[in-house]
């Protein structure tokens, strides 16, 4: 039977994950997982995505043996490009031309694993977006004042990144910001983790 009173833990350093499932209330610790991020050869958006997000969590399952953990990846594909973090300025303009007037796809896998017994839960979110035309001016004045350099994308969907849209289509605006927190909680009322009426311990 599910133990809905086991630690949970996100395994993440994301500042953007920790503030959307701090919005559940369930008591929850971060840790960061050292896992790299390159693609396979060959791999695509939806399965970079899956295998990260599993491998995150698998990460931290030795140091949280008796956890749920919340392992979540986030994968941008522009046509037959992924673009990841950009990491700088450059990177980040260079991504936001790329995107101008196109559509962007945004595939976020979510993986909840029970450390004990080494099983899992999964799901995949897959959200779009469609630029306006951007002129290059607006592209540098959005980067000198939200510096979106951390972010998949080179954008912040929840800032001033909503005006560089023209449309956006999905079943969970989270999951553009990094975790898709409809399909979180019915993972978590599936291990019987209601938010709205358990509590769990914290992660020590």
């Amino acid at each position: 039977m599910p133990n809905p009173t086991m630690p949970l833990v996100l395994a993440s350093s994301s500042p953007y994950r920790k503030t959307l499932l701090a919005r559940l209330g369930l008591p929850f610790t971060c840790a960061s997982p050292d896992v790299d991020e390159t693609p396979l050869p060959h791999e695509q958006g939806l399965a970079l995505s899956a295998r990260l997000a599993l491998s995150k969590a698998r990460a931290l399952a030795p140091r949280f043996p008796d956890a749920l953990i919340i392992g979540c990846d986030q994968v941008c594909v522009r046509g037959a490009t992924l673009a990841g973090k950009p990491g700088s300025r450059e990177a980040a303009r260079a991504q936001l031309i790329a995107s101008s007037g196109r559509w962007v796809e945004f595939h976020t896998a979510l993986v909840l694993l029970d450390a004990q017994s080494n099983t899992h839960q999964s799901a995949h979110d897959l959200y779009r977006v469609k630029f306006r035309p951007l002129d290059p001016e607006e592209i540098d004045r959005y980067l000198d004042r939200e510096q979106p350099y951390d972010c998949a994308g080179g954008f912040k969907a929840e800032g001033l990144g909503i005006n560089l849209f023209e449309r956006m289509e999905g079943g969970d605006f989270h999951s553009l910001i990094g975790l898709p927190l409809i399909s979180l909680c019915r993972l978590l009322r599936e291990r019987g983790l209601n938010p709205l009426s358990a509590t769990v311990p914290a992660a020590s």
